[in-house]
């Protein structure tokens, strides 16, 4: 499908990750949205959403459908091979019923609904009252993101209530209400028995922490904050493990394909993201840790390195070892719309689920990951190799072995 060629001489082009795909897109669906066009109207509401434009004081938004059929549930689209079109067509529907909220202000009743509908594991029956109709007609259009889940419309909300007992699990009860626990140790009580994206929603409507530190954080935030902090539990888990052999993954999502290097060594990861899209082909952006970890924020692959680095350690953790890991990842034109970090997180969760490739040294894992990156993707994978942190710490640092010699 991709038959340009990079040139090995070709100058890497390094930018941003904003610039390899569209951060606030607009699409237009493709069928008819089959909604009544209401300011009042009953349903199911699975999800809230938090804005960050004009912090401390945002927009929360109870998203909500009149019908309810998986709108809300990434991980049942990823078991069951749901495409970009069928996720943006469910999403559309959900109209974002919004207010306003300073990130502290927990008096506000619309707020306090909101928790609710956050804590609840399936979603809540509502009736909504809007300002006024929600506009679902046609052509009709959906803003996407790189970072965050789409949805429909926003329009005001009026009224609002809650009209059933919302299921929420014991575990989580325990958890919310405990408001001395620290939101970072509330996390890895519950990362055992549910999602990132359950999770997120938790602490996007202050529903975790100490009571004085509790507070609404921007979903965007959140998701990342969520990925960032079960990382790192995991990293404390792996460092404590045995080295991995030379070894390879390789997997996909929605047009996001992985290529995972593991080397002997203690734990560090490096991310490349590249785009394979003919109209930006071979830009790219990279961010690393060492053994120690970051001090800064990942500002060229932003919320996809940590949604990327939470797989990876998922991976090592069931295979109880540690390495030093080259994560690439490639988008292709087939992912044509961004739809949240989310497909960043299955996309290299399938990958690490792939059959292992092992190796007898470095030279020969490279060279399998050059033909393979050629062949798939038409393109010069030492544009990156070259550019990598990781390989060059490798060339340039000794082991501590390597001091010893052993007896003849």
């Amino acid at each position: 499908m991709f038959l340009l060629m990079i040139p090995s001489s070709r100058p890497p082009q390094k930018v941003h990750t904003s610039e390899l795909h569209p951060i606030d897109q607009k699409f237009t669906l493709g069928q008819k949205v089959i909604l009544s066009q209401k300011k009042e109207f009953f349903g199911k509401s699975p999800t809230i959403f938090v804005g960050r434009y004009g912090y401390p004081s945002v927009n929360v938004g109870l998203l909500g459908v009149e019908e309810y059929y998986h709108h809300d549930d990434p991980l049942h689209w990823s078991r069951e091979k749901y495409g970009i079109q069928p996720i943006l067509d469910l999403r559309s529907t959900l109209v974002n019923s919004s207010f306003q909220a300073s990130v502290k202000d927990f008096k506000n009743k619309f707020l306090e609904l909101s928790q609710e509908i956050a804590m609840a594991s399936r979603p809540a029956d509502v009736e909504i009252s809007l300002q006024k109709e929600p506009s679902f007609s046609l052509p009709d259009s959906v803003t996407t993101s790189a970072f965050h889940l789409p949805h429909g419309p926003r329009v005001g909300l009026k009224k609002a209530r809650i009209t059933e007992n919302p299921h929420i699990p014991t575990k989580v009860d325990k958890v919310v209400s405990d408001i001395d626990l620290k939101a970072g140790s509330a996390l890895q009580l519950l990362s055992s028995q549910f999602d990132e994206h359950y999770l997120t929603k938790l602490l996007s409507v202050g529903n975790l922490g100490v009571k004085t530190e509790r507070k609404l954080v921007p979903t965007r935030w959140a998701i990342t904050a969520v990925d960032d902090t079960l990382g790192k539990q995991l990293i404390s888990k792996v460092k404590q493990r045995p080295e991995m052999p030379f070894t390879a993954f390789f997997g996909s999502h929605l047009g996001n394909y992985y290529l995972i290097l593991f080397f002997p060594g203690v734990w560090s990861y490096e991310l490349f993201e590249t785009s394979i899209d003919p109209s930006k082909f071979g830009m790219y952006s990279t961010d690393h840790e060492e053994y120690g970890g970051r001090t800064s924020y990942a500002e060229n692959t932003v919320g996809g390195y940590y949604a990327a680095r939470l797989s990876v350690l998922e991976g090592l953790t069931s295979m109880k070892r540690q390495g030093t890991c080259l994560c690439l990842r490639f988008i292709t034109s087939d992912y044509w719309a961004p739809l949240g970090v989310w497909v960043v997180r299955e996309a290299a969760r399938n990958a690490m689920q792939s059959a292992p490739i092992e190796f007898a040294d470095k030279d020969l894992m490279l060279t399998y990951a050059r033909h393979l990156v050629r062949r798939k993707f038409g393109y010069d994978l030492d544009v990156l190799l070259r550019e990598s942190k990781l390989l060059t710490a490798m060339r340039v640092q000794k082991r501590l072995g390597s001091f010893f010699q052993q007896s003849p």
